[in-house]
């Protein structure tokens, strides 16, 4: 199996549609609809079923996809060991994280980063979902779960805290919640279930089975901004929530926390550039220490 193509079938495989995989790989629909007739032809075999629901793998497709992985696997851990010994600070630096962490800590850090080694160029991807950093999805991620991988170097490098917020002219409108009353009367802005891995049945440990369910959202900003928006109660990180003049935190004694953790494969950790922006990184979240 010829890699180009065998890239383009993973594509295919895990987006689904030929326009999915084209946008991934950031090449033209028409080339991935080539590569992968090359590729079936090559190997005699038809690899997805035309759907109208996409692209479904046959079982030869299943078959190949298993080779294709372990290519792939073989190919990334080639290019990790080779740029671990890299000590040029230059070069793309692939950074994922929250859009809450942009806001309050990545953008400094970037900055840093720029100040000091201006030929590092850092694509800075902001998401909820956890990237692959095996597949170099990201050679740097900032997120609040530990990995268990094994292949994975993770620093902890700081705590979060989330209080209870609401906007003034919310507040004005509809009063304080009671506590112990489960949020009754009130209406609450939560998480998407996708994101935090659970449904959330609590702000900072106030039961919400008497609220009102109005937004569920997938990112911390959107959060933030329907606070902002005065839509109803909500979890906020303390951070980003106490500096907004619009908002108001409800019984500061309940919070939560939360660890952050700097994660990158072990291959790129004698890579000097991603060293450089692994410390700016954590510099920064030293300076926000709750």
């Amino acid at each position: 199996m010829d890699w180009d193509n065998t890239r383009i079938f993973l594509a295919i495989y895990r987006c689904g549609t030929l326009r999915g995989a084209a946008a991934q790989l950031l090449i033209d629909q028409a080339t991935v609809g080539r590569r992968l007739a090359s590729l079936e032809q090559s190997l005699r075999a038809r690899l997805f079923l035309r759907t109208p629901a996409g692209y479904v793998p046959t079982p030869a497709g299943e078959l190949a996809f298993q080779a294709a992985e372990r290519m792939e696997a073989a190919a990334l851990q080639l290019q990790r060991q080779t740029q671990g010994i890299d000590e040029q600070l230059s070069g793309t630096v692939r950074v994922a994280c929250t859009d809450t962490t942009v806001k309050y800590a990545l953008m400094q850090a970037v900055k840093s980063v720029h100040a000091e080694h201006p030929d590092i160029r850092i694509v800075l991807t902001a998401s909820t979902q956890l990237s692959n950093l095996t597949r170099r999805d990201a050679d740097l991620a900032v997120r609040p779960i530990r990995p268990d991988n094994p292949d994975l170097i993770t620093r902890h490098i700081g705590r979060r805290k989330v209080g209870i917020y609401a906007s003034r002219d919310y507040l004005a409108a509809r009063g304080e919640p009671v506590r112990g009353t489960a949020l009754a009367g009130h209406d609450a802005v939560i998480y998407q279930r996708g994101v935090l891995r659970r449904p959330q049945t609590t702000l900072c440990g106030e039961p919400l089975s008497n609220a009102r369910i109005v937004l569920e959202a997938n990112t911390g900003l959107v959060l933030l901004e329907a606070l902002q928006a005065g839509l109803g109660l909500g979890e906020a990180v303390t951070v980003l929530a106490d500096a907004d003049p619009l908002l108001v935190r409800l019984w500061p004694e309940r919070s939560e926390f939360y660890d952050m953790w700097l994660v990158m494969h072990g291959d790129l950790n004698r890579t000097a550039r991603v060293r450089a922006v692994a410390d700016a990184i954590v510099a920064v979240f030293g300076e926000l220490l709750d």
